[in-house]
């Protein structure tokens, strides 16, 4: 098990942006947290972006394309539900 201080560092690394971080967060107990990560780095780049520039204005698109993504992997009515989650972050 790493020091919580080394998972600290690491984490700050992979999401930069707050923003990012709570879209990760909405998205890990649907799909994981691996996978939630990806998503957020892949829809960032998806609407031209980087994880670390996102901004509230970018949240409806991004949770457009991760209702059509997550389709796939957790069906069409936790899709909707965790794009609406997403959608809905203040």
């Amino acid at each position: 098990m790493r020091p919580k201080s080394t998972r600290v560092r690491i984490r700050a690394t992979l999401m930069p942006n707050a923003l990012a971080e709570r879209i990760e967060e909405t998205l890990r107990p649907v799909i994981g947290t691996v996978l939630a990560t990806v998503s957020v780095d892949v829809e960032a780049k998806r609407i031209g972006k980087s994880v670390d520039t996102l901004s509230r204005a970018d949240l409806p698109g991004i949770a457009e394309n991760l209702a059509t993504a997550l389709r796939l992997v957790v069906g069409q009515d936790l899709a909707e539900a965790a794009a609406k989650k997403v959608r809905e972050l203040v």
